[in-house]
Parts: structure tokens; sequence; C-alpha cells
């Protein structure tokens, strides 16, 4: 679906991607992670067909997105971290304009702008965007990436500045449009949104990608796994106490084991035996300043 082979983009002296080589298939959610500036939107543009790369190829379904292109963007809905409405319009007089563009027939077009802005769960067709919240001019810009029913949506930042239940709607939105079969490229800097939702994760650093694999892939490469074992006992230990039980937790499974047998051995009673694994965050913040 996307390839990206050796792509550079640089504005005067300043070398915003770096050498980035990527490659999406289609039908999976991929989500790009970094700092502001690491060069996520740059990379989206150019895949949208928006900005040219300096050297580099873009390929977007087979076609060199530096060589025009335009049967291709016709099949791509992209969503910009800022994306400010005709505030004098309503919401469907908004998606009637760009329907107009896209050159849909009219009736089809009023049936799908009812059908988006159901499953959008936006029923305020009728009022200005001027007076819509932020999470439903959010929504309302999402309806218009979909308008044209695209096979690729590039979304930066769909969750940008929302509410928490406004942005857990969108995430479980955009699975629905997985199974849609959609290809979806996302950036979001709500680590959590990422790691639940995208097939693999991208990570990019000063425009180079770090990494690009499935989360459970970078946490065994970059993660740690950690064990907690909680017990009670009446004595008096120096081990963390929450409420009332000890916790014990380690890296090191030759640690837990000797663990459970000190349980055992002193008879104190076993409350549960756990595993956790390093959150995306954690590999991110890793990443980003060597600790």
């Amino acid at each position: 679906m996307i390839q990206l082979e050796n792509v550079t983009k640089r504005y005067d002296d300043t070398t915003v991607v770096d050498s980035l080589n990527l490659q999406i298939h289609s039908g999976e959610i991929v989500g790009l992670i970094g700092h502001n500036g690491a060069g996520k939107s740059t990379t989206m543009k150019m895949i949208a067909g928006l900005v040219e790369p300096t050297s580099g190829k873009v390929l977007v379904m087979g076609q060199d997105m530096q060589k025009g292109g335009t049967h291709v963007k016709q099949r791509i809905g992209y969503l910009p971290e800022e994306s400010p409405l005709y505030e004098a319009m309503t919401a469907e007089q908004y998606l009637l304009f760009f329907s107009e563009l896209y050159q849909m027939p009219r009736p089809k077009a009023l049936k799908r702008i009812d059908q988006l802005l159901s499953s959008l769960d936006l029923a305020e067709k009728n009022k200005l965007t001027g007076e819509f919240s932020k999470g439903m001019k959010r929504k309302t810009a999402i309806a218009r990436a979909l308008l044209h029913d695209p096979d690729l949506l590039i979304l930066d930042e769909p969750n940008s500045g929302l509410d928490p239940l406004t942005s857990f709607f969108i995430i479980n939105y955009l699975k629905t449009l997985r199974r849609e079969g959609k290809t979806i490229l996302l950036s979001a800097h709500n680590l959590f949104h990422v790691e639940t939702i995208c097939d693999r994760v991208g990570i990019i650093k000063n425009g180079k990608l770090l990494v690009l694999d499935t989360m459970d892939s970078i946490r065994a490469r970059l993660g740690k796994r950690e064990y907690q074992v909680l017990f009670h006992t009446d004595e008096k230990l120096d081990y963390e106490q929450v409420n009332g039980n000890y916790i014990f937790r380690t890296a090191d499974v030759d640690g837990i084991a000797h663990m459970l047998e000190t349980v055992s051995a002193n008879g104190w009673t076993l409350m549960d035996l756990s595993m956790r694994e390093s959150a995306l965050e954690e590999i991110y913040v890793k990443l980003m300043t060597g600790v």
C-alpha cells in the first residue's frame, strides 16, 4: 500500500526527514510516534502527496507520488492535525461542499453524509460548525476525510485536544474502519491509544525511523518483563506494602522462584503472582533519552 525508499526532506539547511525507509501493508493500522519536530507530519504529507520529498521515492498503491498520482490521491483520506472548518456552514453544507469537489452525485452524497454522521454519533448536521465543540468539529473533519470512501486514511493526531470519552469513541471507530478493510496511518501523542489500536508502531527521532514493528516484537527487543509476588504475613518485613499485603518485584526469573520458595517455606499466604511488560511509553522514553 505504502512504500518509502530513502526519503529525505529538507527545508533550506534543515533536514526534517532523513533517509526514511518505510513499508505499510493493506488493511493494517500503523502508528507513528515521536517528539514534536521529529518529522511525523512531514512524512504523512509526503505520503498524501501534499509535499514533495527532496530525494527518494514515495510509492502509494504502486504509484510514484512525484509523478502525478492524481487518481491515487482520490483514494486517500487525509486529516491534518489542525482542521479548521467553514464555520458559517452547517455540518451538512460543509460536507456537501466537499462532495462536489469529489464529484459525488448529490443523492449519493446526502446518503453518505447521513451514514457518516450517524456512525460518528454526530446528530447536529443542521447546526453551524462554528457552534460545535472541539470534539464535534473533529468528528466533522473525520467525516470529511471519509466522505469519498477512501482506501487509505492518513490521520495526523486524530484525538488532538479531545476529552477522554470522545478520544475513546474515535479509537473504537478506527477499529471499525480496519474491519472494513481500510489502511490507516496515524500519529498520536497518546501512546496508550497507539499501543491499543495499532498493528505496528514506528518511532521517529530527528527524522530517522528508529524502529517499526509489532508491539510484541518491540517489547521483546526494547522492553522489560517484571514479575510481581503479592503475599500476606503478620510478620514485619522490609518489603513494599499495599493494603496490608507485601509486594516483591523483580525482572529475574530465578529471583521470583526463590521468593515463591521463601513464601512457601515460611507459611506466608500467596495472594497473587503476576507479570507486567513494558508499556510503549516506557520504551519510547528509553529510546528518546537513552536511559
